[in-house]
């Protein structure tokens, strides 16, 4: 063998490759087993498969999770290119060219503005097949991170994680126009369900101002919520665009400090197919136009 030649190594397996990518984006054997509709021994023999051919460990073992090691973050990368471009042969040759873009965005953004601009992207790229989930912020989150959406756009803290695109989330203290309660002792507050975004912040805004408080409803529907402060369930933090005819915003003279910090933030990943970085530049656009009351845009390249 000359110094030019390299030895003959047999070419991966896309299946085996798969396995650890599902792997990866589960964070465990038996979730990824589930959705590969297979067993988990078979998938951890695919895995030890792939790791003897690379000659690397892959995947770091833990005892509630596990999570890809250096090289296998490499591997990852290279991996989620090659399925995809696979898939995109397959359809092709089968007459299906198509993508499948699944989009992640919280409930206040499913509206009047951006409902339009989604079915016009879908109208504008035919062969696209658009999946968009709506939820909580943390869930979206979650999801990205399992490999479960491609793209998200949510909302997060200030800075607490790099995303690609982040723009400034103004909230307002709202209470009902017709029955305000902001008066009461305790003040009722109508948030969303633990660890969901503004609720900890808005307790904690409270207690600074020496009041007493107690929850009077919770929900995950922005729309639920709405509905409980104009109805006179208590008053509750919410973004500037949400807020109706039905409220009246609370301010200095009635005690309540203004809450700063909050974010939109888009996700997706480096290796993000062309349709998903055109839908994200649309994302920004909507953002954009609901936001622009707020002169500043930060922005982290992918």
């Amino acid at each position: 063998m000359t110094g030019s030649e390299k030895p003959n190594r047999p070419p991966l397996d896309l299946d085996l490759l798969r396995a650890v990518v599902m792997v990866a984006d589960c964070g465990s054997f038996t979730t990824a087993a589930t959705r590969l509709h297979s067993t988990q021994s078979t998938v951890s023999q695919k895995v030890r498969r792939l790791e003897e051919l690379v000659g690397h460990q892959l995947l770091t073992r833990g005892h509630r999770d596990v999570h890809p090691t250096d090289t296998g973050e490499i591997l990852l990368i290279h991996a989620r290119h090659l399925l995809a471009v696979s898939e995109q042969l397959r359809e092709a040759l089968a007459g299906e060219a198509s993508v499948t873009v699944r989009l992640g965005v919280p409930e206040d953004f499913v509206s009047d503005k951006s409902i339009p601009a989604l079915a016009g992207f879908k109208r504008q790229y035919p062969s696209v097949r658009l999946e968009v989930t709506s939820g909580l912020s943390r869930d979206l989150l979650a999801s990205f991170d399992r490999g479960e959406l491609d793209l998200i756009l949510i909302k997060q803290r200030r800075a607490s994680r790099a995303a690609n695109a982040c723009y400034p989330e103004p909230v307002q203290w709202i209470d009902s126009s017709e029955h305000p309660c902001w008066q009461q002792d305790p003040i009722p507050l109508v948030t969303f369900p633990l660890r969901g975004l503004y609720r900890d912040d808005m307790i904690a805004a409270i207690e600074a101002m020496g009041r007493n408080w107690r929850i009077s409803f919770t929900s995950t529907s922005l729309t639920g919520i709405q509905e409980a402060v104009a109805s006179g369930l208590g008053i509750s933090l919410l973004p500037f665009r949400a807020v109706t005819e039905a409220h009246q915003v609370l301010g200095t003279e009635q005690g309540f400090a203004p809450v700063d910090g909050f974010e939109i933030a888009i996700y997706q990943r480096s290796t993000a197919d062309v349709m998903v970085r055109e839908l994200a530049a649309l994302l920004e656009e909507i953002v954009e136009r609901e936001t622009r009351q707020v002169p500043l845009k930060t922005r982290i390249q992918a």
